[in-house]
């Protein structure tokens, strides 16, 4: 069947299509066309089902352990607690932040992924991982850094480079993953029949982006909701920023839970719009194997440009921070480089984060699926429900499993299964986001044959869409691996007593302001964050082969 410009959004190979648009495009991309969506309107599996709804309870119970406290504050006390001019102010920022933060992380994410999976750049598995690996840097560390060297770099620019720097991998990794999977067909056949390089881009690859540039969006759009350390270095008031103050400096648990019940409302708003601008179209195709190897783009004199843009964006994403690691080394007092306290930090980092990253793929997988497959109003809770928590300040989640743990189960209370709970909870969007957009291109036709050739619906799956879906979950344990790496204030809240992470051990010294301590720290947190950026890069150049 070939694929036809669709009537509505006039986009190439649009599932939407009715068929009876312009000329073909190519006839090895298979829209999922109408008929064959009320053929799937059956209800979800109910292992599917039940992983779902087992990823939604987990992430709402922070939600609930807002309402509970919330329940202190009178309507006349949240009313004038929520008036205050303050708040305005921390809407404003939240607000402007987040608008101007998302868009140019979308931008550059989408071209940096383009210049890396389309064009003769030289280098490209170096770029790769120069662009990925600013995941692995705290944000508090990168803050400090540029603080460090650029005193007077405070407010809302210095909280966007900051933030733009630092988030704009979110969109280039699923992005780049989406373009290595793409058949180059639908591109060469819309070429051939016309279409200049610009037209080819908005109205054939720019649809195929939609979800990794909408879902990292989201991603980036939520973590800024949640960020305290690095505004709190830069001295940007926000809202999360004001919730740590009413916890840690005037104790008013009831009070933050207000202003936190705010960013979830908030949250839901980003989700609401994210559905809107996510549409209904489906991008699928058969198999994976047979799409023509792509012929990259010749930069020729443009190589320069392109090789200096990305030079001045690695050098502010990593130049900056790991610079003011080597200067916290040099100045610093003492190391702790040799100390057995680095190598039983790295351990236990190393452990929790495998653990986090296999769970946490494990309940992504399903929520995927009720998402993409089985679309429906609970789907679509279940879906929704799992990004809420993203919007929340690591400190009240680490405060609603402590309650929850103390209230109703006293046997998990400082346990290291709390912890990976927790650290489900915060990164399940993570590994959603990027296993959402692959699972959208592989059609479940071919798991209709396998079934109506005896095969069950579990073996069906494992034989054939879970080897295609390889690159997504890849991914997705990657970001949950390097982000746990990473995690900082739930771990400080959760862990059980003699437990230390390398980021808790980095703070313990960072806070003390001993940063020849905490530097080898936070350098080792980089180092093991790259081994996952190399693991990605090998297995998109595996699916690409």
């Amino acid at each position: 069947m070939a694929a036809a410009r669709c009537a509505s959004c006039r986009t190439w190979g649009c599932s939407e299509s009715d068929g009876t648009g312009d000329a073909a495009v190519s006839a090895a991309t298979v829209p999922v066309v109408g008929r064959w969506r009320r053929a799937r309107r059956r209800g979800a599996p109910s292992g599917v089902l039940i992983g779902g709804l087992v990823a939604a309870a987990l992430s709402l119970v922070p939600i609930v352990f807002l309402v509970i406290e919330a329940r202190g504050v009178s309507l006349d006390e949240a009313q004038r607690l929520l008036a205050r001019p303050r708040v305005a102010d921390l809407l404003v920022n939240t607000i402007g932040l987040i608008l101007a933060s998302t868009a140019l992380c979308a931008a550059i994410g989408v071209a940096a992924a383009w210049c890396v999976e389309r064009t003769d750049i030289p280098f490209r598995r170096a770029w790769m991982v120069a662009l990925v690996l600013p995941i692995a840097i705290p944000e508090f560390v990168s803050s400090f850094g540029w603080v460090s060297f650029f005193p007077s770099m405070r407010g809302f620019w210095g909280a966007l480079l900051v933030t733009v720097v630092a988030y704009f991998p979110f969109v280039f990794l699923p992005a780049a993953a989406v373009l290595r999977g793409t058949d180059p067909a639908l591109e060469e056949t819309a070429r051939g029949l016309g279409l200049n390089a610009w037209s080819t881009f908005w109205r054939v690859t720019a649809p195929q982006l939609r979800l990794p540039v909408l879902g990292g969006g989201l991603i980036i759009a939520l973590h800024l909701l949640a960020e305290y350390g690095a505004f709190a270095q830069l001295r940007f008031p926000t809202f999360a920023t004001e919730i740590y103050a009413q916890y840690q400096l005037g104790f008013d648990g009831a009070g933050a839970a207000v202003l936190a019940l705010v960013l979830v409302g908030l949250s839901l708003l980003l989700l609401l719009g994210e559905v809107v601008a996510r549409g209904r179209a489906h991008y699928a195709r058969v198999g994976g194997g047979a799409r023509r190897a792509r012929v990259p783009v010749k930069l020729g004199r443009r190589a320069p440009l392109l090789l200096a843009g990305l030079g001045g964006l690695t050098v502010l994403s990593l130049g900056v921070p790991l610079a003011a690691l080597a200067y916290w080394v040099s100045q610093g007092s003492s190391s702790t480089l040799p100390s057995s306290s680095l190598l039983g930090a790295t351990a236990t980092t190393l452990e929790l984060s495998l653990i986090a990253a296999l769970v946490t793929v494990m309940l992504a997988l399903p929520v995927a699926l009720l998402g993409v497959r089985y679309r429906g109003p609970l789907s679509s809770i279940i879906e929704r429900s799992t990004y809420v928590p993203r919007a929340l300040p690591g400190v009240v989640i680490g405060l609603a499993l402590v309650s929850f743990s103390i209230r109703s189960a006293h046997g998990l209370y400082q346990t290291t299964a709390l912890l990976v709970v927790a650290y489900t909870i915060l990164f399940l969007p993570l590994a959603l986001i990027a296993i959402r957009g692959p699972l959208a291109q592989i059609t479940p036709r071919m798991e209709d044959v396998a079934r109506s050739l005896g095969a069950g619906p579990l073996r069906a799956f494992g034989r054939t869409t879970l080897p295609l879906l390889r690159t997504g979950l890849g991914a997705g344990a990657g970001l949950v691996f390097v982000s746990t790496v990473t995690e900082l204030t739930g771990t400080l809240l959760l862990r059980p007593t003699g437990t230390e992470t390398l980021a808790t051990r980095f703070w313990t010294y960072a806070s003390s302001l001993s940063y020849g301590g905490a530097a080898p720290y936070a350098a080792v947190m980089v180092a093991i964050s790259a081994l996952p950026a190399y693991v990605l890069i090998r297995r998109l150049d595996a699916t690409g082969s």
